[in-house]
């Protein structure tokens, strides 16, 4: 069983989910926003070793705990790495109160029917003991919508829940991420076959189990309420998706039940040239504004 602490901390707390899991396709570009360029690392290893330092600066500053923090999703490399000699996993949840979760998808496959799979996982029940043993709470799989095409939408939310499924198997519980790409332009349509493909393929969730989900933020407010309320939910969490801070926690505000996990809105700020004061302002500064825009929400979905 996942440990109940967490689960009940998921279920029940206040606050967000901080996504702070880039992978290697991703890192440079986050490293560079954080102001670090290419010129400054070379190979991999000295772009996870930069990837973690500011992870790490993240995670200890004084504003990144429990209080404000449900969960934190994080990358492969961090999860075996540590923070201050402690293994991260075991630093979130003993030291600040916050679950952590693990990302499991190896990448996107090439678009087709307008969406794009994720690659095959061919070692994924191995990461997934792995990650047990690590003290991880549940997983985060992505996978990307780019337009209203119905075999497509229904191809990526059967993997997501095959998947998914898999996840729950190892008694961790899985964030499914079927991300609608913001800058489609049928995204309302889109958003309309998803919700349809999410309520059907629920019924696969075996009784007694319950996933999550990351939906990208959508053009009507409440549009997932449906989804929020099934017994197969324990929490929906919306990714910012290149929304900006700002248009994000506007979004997040019409959208009842619905907490944050937002990963560039969160580190918009943040800069490797910022005194430890300014970082820790910018990253309070961030923090505080997503956590009233999720909490807002949890507040109107049980007074509803």
């Amino acid at each position: 069983m996942p440990n109940s602490d967490q689960l009940t901390k998921i279920a029940n707390g206040k606050g967000f989910i901080a996504a702070l899991d880039q992978s290697g396709g991703s890192t440079p570009k986050a490293l560079k926003n954080y102001g670090v360029n290419e010129d400054e690392y070379n190979g991999d290893d000295e772009m996870f070793a930069k990837v973690h330092e500011m992870r790490s600066r993240i995670i200890t500053a004084p504003a990144f705990n429990g209080d404000k923090i449900l969960g934190a999703i994080l990358f492969e490399k961090t999860m075996d790495d540590n923070i201050d000699g402690t293994p991260t996993a075991t630093y979130l949840w003993d030291k600040l109160n916050v679950v952590p979760f693990l990302k499991i998808d190896k990448g996107l496959a090439d678009e087709n029917d307008g969406v794009q799979l994720m690659k095959p996982m061919p070692d994924l029940d191995a990461l997934l003991t792995r990650a047990k043993a690590a003290g991880i709470f549940g997983t985060k799989e992505r996978s990307v919508i780019n337009s209203a095409n119905q075999s497509g939408i229904a191809a990526i939310v059967a993997q997501q829940f095959e998947i998914g499924n898999q996840i729950l198997a190892h008694d961790l519980v899985p964030i499914l991420e079927p991300e609608i790409n913001i800058n489609a332009t049928d995204k309302a349509e889109c958003e309309t076959i998803m919700r349809a493909e999410i309520l059907k393929n629920l019924d696969s969730v075996p009784d007694g189990k319950q996933i999550m989900l990351k939906l990208t933020l959508p053009e009507e407010g409440n549009f997932y309420s449906e989804v929020i309320a099934h017994d197969k939910v324990l929490l929906v969490v919306a990714l910012s998706g290149g929304y900006d801070l700002t248009e994000a926690t506007k979004r997040l505000s019409q959208n009842d039940g619905m907490v944050a996990s937002f990963s560039r809105a969160l580190s918009n700020d943040l800069q490797a040239s910022q005194s430890d004061e300014e970082f820790n302002a910018a990253l309070q500064n961030a923090i505080d504004k997503i956590f009233d825009a999720s909490v807002g929400n949890e507040s109107n979905s049980q007074a509803a």
